[in-house]
């Protein structure tokens, strides 16, 4: 009980707060500018070569100009996401000083760029999975650019505001809330008796889900992890607030700093592939013969991609009751109905599915690979190939209630799997693109969200065992989202996991800012939702 005493009464003594104002040396000017200048030349000589490659028509100077703005904003999303969240993974090593401010910027920067590098693209399109597949499908229309600009203003203007006020809200939530808000603002916009697909409610739940219960999981599990390491770890200047400028002990500092590099490597991986599935659906509708099929996949994969279409056709024909879909289009409709009905009803349904899969497979073979796909037809087969994909993961959820057998469902996965992997891809050029521009992002506009998570979250100083236990808690939670294919928060769980530690600790919560960030997580989703929505309604007009 005494021990207990002396740690509380040493984290309530005054500590020096950090130097949040000192400036990074000139060099570190200098690289900025040298990354941003050379990664848009490397981003625009990609896109030169690409589209060259492909055979396709030089772009028109309209077209061009859209595309230019339509990346230009999804790299500043990045950029802007960037100086919003990463500013969580850097506040335990700057306000224990284990580390710099203006070192701790660019270290987390670095990781963060490799994050972006390595990262597959699962998040990233399990994000797009909730917009409606008419939207996506018909992405370079004049609704699938105000779509693209809506929910991209509306997620920046939105972290901008929050920014401002030094509040941690999450850019995932407010991207996943903009999607939303396009999509319902797309069904309300149909005209009287038009289907359509509005937003895909199964996906957008288990979306729901991931944002909700990972601040929990940051706050109960940080609190656990730091009551254990009192248990475990007797070392009293691990729980001690720094005094003076003094650095912790080699081995706390260590830790620390491994932490907060998980963390932005973390953040890099999940939070990068939602900028990286945006200029994905860009580069799709702008520039469809060059991206719309993944033309890195190798000749020898055809045999394998055409096996197990044939497999899966025998299970599409069995339930067909011996109908067949001749026509591709009238196939490729009926294979829409049957997404806005979310399910495969009747005979036709099963044909229709069939018949799209037959399509499918007849251009493949017929030019020997996906790569070889002639430009003329590239939208089309790329259309086939996503209906297709969108419809079997909604009979795939379904399990049992569609009637598979445990060998079928095996067959339908596999066959899923090779479709996604001819249209869900994410070339270099973009993967460092993002990656720049996330990275550039961490080391400018920090300051406001690093003194909220740092001095206004808790009321006393954070000790080097809080920061290491909020911190390798978000690692973790992160970790785990991304191998799930889950988009998660990392200002969620970061935040949350610093007020689980100050309640475990006995220091107190600082409950305004609680309120405030609680707030902010409440009012995300709905804000962005409806400024995301109105925008669409008016970008409808001007496009």
């Amino acid at each position: 009980m005494s021990h207990a005493a002396t740690i509380s009464a040493r984290t309530e003594t005054p500590v020096r707060r950090p130097d949040l104002d000192v400036r990074h040396h000139p060099a570190i000017g200098v690289l900025f500018l040298g990354l941003l200048l050379g990664g848009a030349a490397y981003v625009l000589y990609s896109l030169f070569h690409d589209i060259r490659a492909s055979g396709a028509e030089p772009l028109e100077i309209g077209v061009f100009a859209m595309l230019a703005l339509a990346l230009l904003i999804a790299l500043g999303f990045e950029f802007v996401n960037g100086f919003h969240d990463t500013a969580n993974a850097v506040a335990t090593v700057i306000y224990t000083h284990s580390l710099p401010a203006p070192v701790a910027v660019v270290w987390s920067g670095f990781f963060n760029f490799l994050g972006v590098l390595t990262s597959a693209g699962g998040v990233a399109y399990s994000v797009l999975a909730l917009l409606p597949v008419e939207l996506i499908l018909q992405v370079g229309s004049g609704a699938g650019f105000a779509m693209i600009f809506s929910l991209l203003i509306a997620a920046i203007l939105w972290n901008l505001g929050t920014w401002s006020f030094g509040l941690p809200a999450s850019s995932s939530h407010t991207l996943i809330g903009s999607i939303i808000g396009v999509g319902l603002a797309n069904q309300v916009l149909a005209p009287q008796g038009t289907a359509t697909s509005g937003v895909d409610w199964s996906q957008a739940r288990s979306v729901f889900e991931a944002l909700l219960f990972s601040p929990l999981v940051g706050f109960g599990c940080a609190a656990l992890l730091l009551l254990a390491l009192k248990l475990v770890v007797r070392v009293p200047s691990l729980y001690q607030a720094p005094e003076g400028d003094s650095r912790p002990p080699t081995w706390i500092r260590g830790l620390l700093i491994l932490t907060c590099t998980g963390v932005s490597f973390a953040h890099g991986s999940n939070d990068g592939q939602k900028g990286m599935g945006l200029i994905m659906l860009i580069l799709i509708g702008a520039v469809p013969t060059a991206y719309a099929l993944n033309r890195t996949m190798p000749d020898s994969e055809t045999p394998h991609f055409v096996q197990v279409t044939e497999r899966a056709r025998t299970i599409f024909d069995s339930r067909a009751e011996g109908q067949r879909q001749a026509d591709p289009a009238a196939a490729r409709e009926g294979v829409k109905a049957a997404i806005q009905e979310r399910t495969a009803n009747g005979p036709e349904d099963w044909a229709a599915l069939s018949g799209v899969a037959a399509e499918i497979a007849r251009q493949v073979q017929q030019h020997g690979a996906l790569a070889r796909i002639p430009a003329a037809a590239t939208p089309n087969v790329r259309n086939d190939m996503y209906l297709t994909a969108d419809l079997l993961q909604i009979l795939e959820k379904k399990g049992g209630e569609a009637g598979f057998s445990p060998e079928e469902r095996a067959t339908l996965k596999d066959y899923r799997g090779v479709l996604e992997a001819g249209t869900r891809y994410i070339p270099i050029w973009v993967k460092v693109g993002v990656a720049i521009a996330l990275g550039l992002g961490t080391m400018v506009g920090w300051k406001r969200i690093v003194v909220t998570v740092g001095e206004r979250i808790g009321r006393t100083h954070l000790t080097y065992a809080q920061g290491a236990s909020a911190e390798l808690v978000a690692m973790a939670t992160i970790g785990a989202a991304d191998w799930f294919r889950l988009p998660v928060s990392t200002t969620h769980v970061l935040s949350s996991g610093v007020a689980g530690t100050m309640l475990a600790n006995g220091s107190g919560l600082q409950w305004s800012t609680v309120r405030n960030i609680v707030m902010a997580w409440v009012l995300t989703l709905p804000a962005a939702m409806l400024l995301a929505g109105s925008l669409y309604a008016l970008l409808r007009l001007v496009f």
